[in-house]
């Protein structure tokens, strides 16, 4: 594919923000391939201090000595020329947060290549792995795909697929596909530099797209049904938290495994409104929803860190109270 480069040793370009992206720069800087600028977002206010605080990518390559360039938009033409004057033979784009303009797009010889955290054209959009979560998807996976200008739209060189575990958190599925996304990368890089790749085009049917996350989906409602709840309580961990009212205060629902059905006797719950907890176990607090039984794991009161249930409802008394949507 490209006169000129050496495939085993490619100059690369890298744009990422957060630890997803983080992950994979790791394994391009412990790679044989030379890793010539990093691009990232502005560093951000964060923590009670509100102190600008550089990304997760900043932190890896200056760690690693590599330059990095922090454009706020990638349409300006002095950010594309300090881009193009690296001469890198590829950029690799990793959950950057930035539009690429055409003019980048086109720049490297091999063009710009993305780590995507989902099964394409399945979950386009900024957050795939939650929403994978959200709708109850059995499978997901990563997708390395030749970036053009549309949203997630590209033809896709290399997919590598993973179960979604029954009680598995957006924070786990995020580290796990991660690190597949790194490894899958690292397959790509010289393999596509020889041409030994063949680029699929996404299909048109099964296009889905991953909304970003707002803190209002996060409010639990206990008429649900379980299942329900517990996808919300697993994709919203770590951000933005499931959360309900107990006892008039906003209390953070961190992670719940769901109660089987032939454990639940419908006919005793009858006269039970959702939200109530019906029981407190040594490692939960059972509640009634809409269709039978959750058992909340790990909660957190106003002020407090994450507690385990046993030490979030020490010195209460809270079997019979109700959770309620905020």
């Amino acid at each position: 594919m490209a006169t000129g480069m050496n495939c085993d040793r490619l100059k690369v370009a890298f744009a990422g923000t957060p630890e997803f992206a983080a992950v994979a720069l790791d394994a391009l800087i412990a790679s044989e391939h030379d890793v010539v600028v990093v691009l990232t977002q502005p560093d951000r206010p964060a923590g009670r201090g509100r102190k600008l605080a550089p990304s997760a990518v900043k932190q890896r390559a200056l760690e690693a000595g590599i330059p990095v360039q922090q454009p706020s938009s990638l349409r300006d033409e002095a950010a594309q020329a300090a881009l193009a004057a690296v001469g890198a033979d590829v950029l690799v784009v990793a959950a950057y947060g930035l539009i690429l303009p055409q003019a980048v797009l086109d720049m490297p010889a091999m063009g710009c290549l993305n780590i995507h955290g989902s099964l394409l054209p399945r979950w386009r959009g900024a957050a795939p792995i939650h929403r994978a979560i959200l709708a109850g998807d059995a499978q997901t996976g990563v997708c390395i795909m030749q970036m053009n200008a549309g949203l997630d739209t590209g033809d896709v060189l290399l997919e590598r697929q993973l179960a979604i575990g029954e009680d598995e958190t957006a924070a786990q599925l995020h580290d796990r596909l991660a690190a597949l996304g790194a490894a899958a990368l690292m397959d790509t890089l010289s393999a596509h530099c020889r041409g030994e790749l063949q680029a699929v085009v996404q299909p048109e049917e099964g296009v889905s797209y991953a909304e970003k996350l707002s803190k209002a989906e996060a409010r639990l409602d206990f008429s649900a049904q379980t299942s329900e709840l517990h996808r919300q309580i697993r994709a919203f961990n770590p951000w933005p938290v499931a959360e309900a009212s107990l006892r008039g205060e906003r209390v953070r629902i961190w992670s719940s495994r769901q109660v089987p059905a032939e454990d639940v006797s419908v006919s005793a719950l009858a006269q039970i409104a959702p939200g109530t907890l019906v029981e407190v176990l040594p490692d939960a607090l059972r509640v009634r929803t809409g269709d039978g039984l959750i058992d909340l794991l790990q909660l957190q009161w106003p002020g407090k860190k994450m507690q385990d249930a046993a030490v979030f409802s020490q010195g209460r008394e809270l079997q019979g109270e109700a959770f309620t949507t905020l």
